[in-house]
């Protein structure tokens, strides 16, 4: 039966760089590239299987260069892409009883590549399942095309925009929503566990991120028992997946009337990070977009602390290449996709943009942060 879904990844620069790198087909194995190339969002344990590069159970996607594609899944996973995917061609194999990379060197040498140059995520494939492929094969030539779909990603089709579009605001739904039944003496588990709630019951697949206040000097660490007080600036990192594409922002909340120097900070990291997001336009080096951002914190007598202060967006896994860290080479192209995140502590505000020619387009524009959100009681 003939897929009525549209493919929106950008498989004409996929066809571009593919010659570029002489090879014949890819194999993709990574949750963001089967994701991203076959149109599949697995939830839960299935997805979970896509994450562990040992999994007994994998799903892979061969691409050809010319040709149809297809997938090799076990039976678990087949409904989900026979139900969602483009790529109509499915191959089965029994799981944790063959291995899946077994059945993809047959699937292979039955395209014709058994002699091809095909690219395969070395970052995913685990060195005993490469010697699988490469015995079954041994005139095949393996490549590594990790950085190949890094790069073939980061440039977002217009359907893509629209769907990170989508998800940014509805995200910006879910924070209003839930910061406008924030009280104090709650706790950050049970905000949380309400923004987590509010993103499944709004639509979203699935959700995950941080929700601390600033007394909570651990912000990665997951949400405490500690109860939310005056005075407390809450600080929010949330990433939730709308037909596997990420809204992706952070929010802070202010426990009542902000005092002089929590206006004075919130303004000071605001003015840095719209001044950084206004340098991201086509031609910009990332390096120096990370300088700026180091020089701006110095001129305040900030420490930076973070790792970056941006990184692109995509289907599957919200932080992807480019990854706006100190010395990079990466030149900003149209088209890509990026969060923004340079911050002081707990003032922490995010936004995803499109990088164009001229000023960038603001792509999570629904909540307000010229101002913390304030809780008056």
């Amino acid at each position: 039966m003939t897929s009525l879904r549209k493919n929106i990844a950008n498989v004409e620069r996929l066809n571009t760089l593919m010659d570029e790198a002489g090879l014949d087909a890819v194999v993709l194995r990574s949750g963001q590239n089967f994701t991203y190339l076959s149109g599949v969002v697995y939830p839960g344990t299935l997805a979970r299987h896509q994450d562990l590069a040992d999994s007994a159970r994998a799903v892979l996607l061969l691409w050809p260069r010319n040709g149809p594609p297809t997938i090799i899944a076990n039976k678990t996973a087949a409904g989900l892409a026979q139900r969602d995917s483009w790529v109509e061609h499915i191959e089965l194999y029994e799981g944790y009883v063959e291995s899946p990379y077994a059945k993809l060197a047959e699937v292979i040498s039955a395209a014709g590549l058994a002699r091809a140059r095909v690219g395969f995520e070395q970052d995913y494939v685990s060195a005993r399942d490469w010697q699988l492929v490469q015995r079954a094969l041994p005139q095949l030539a393996m490549t590594d095309c990790t950085a190949l779909m890094d790069r073939v990603r980061w440039i977002k089709t217009p359907a893509e925009v629209e769907n990170i579009r989508r998800a940014a605001d509805l995200l910006d739904d879910v924070y209003l929503d839930v910061f406008r039944r924030v009280r104090f003496d709650d706790t950050e588990r049970k905000v949380h566990a309400d923004m987590v709630a509010t993103c499944l019951d709004k639509g979203f697949e699935w959700a995950h991120g941080i929700l601390n206040s600033d007394k909570n000097t651990i912000a990665y660490a997951g949400e405490s028992d500690r109860v939310i007080a005056r005075g407390d600036v809450i600080r929010t990192d949330y990433v939730a997946y709308l037909g596997g594409y990420p809204g992706h922002q952070s929010r802070n909340v202010l426990m009542g009337p902000p005092s002089p120097t929590q206006r004075a900070e919130y303004a000071i990291n605001l003015e840095i990070y719209r001044a950084t997001i206004d340098r991201c336009r086509a031609g910009a080096r990332v390096g120096d977009l990370y300088q700026f951002v180091m020089e701006a914190f110095e001129r305040n007598r900030w420490q930076y602390k973070s790792l970056l202060v941006g990184h692109g967006v995509g289907a599957w896994w919200h932080q992807q290449e480019p990854i706006l860290r100190r010395g990079s080479d990466i030149v900003l192209e149209e088209g890509m996709v990026l969060a923004l995140e340079p911050h002081k502590d707990f003032w922490h505000v995010q936004d995803m943009i499109l990088v164009r020619a001229g000023a960038p387009l603001l792509l999570s524009a629904k909540f307000p942060t010229d101002e913390p959100f304030i809780v008056a009681a």
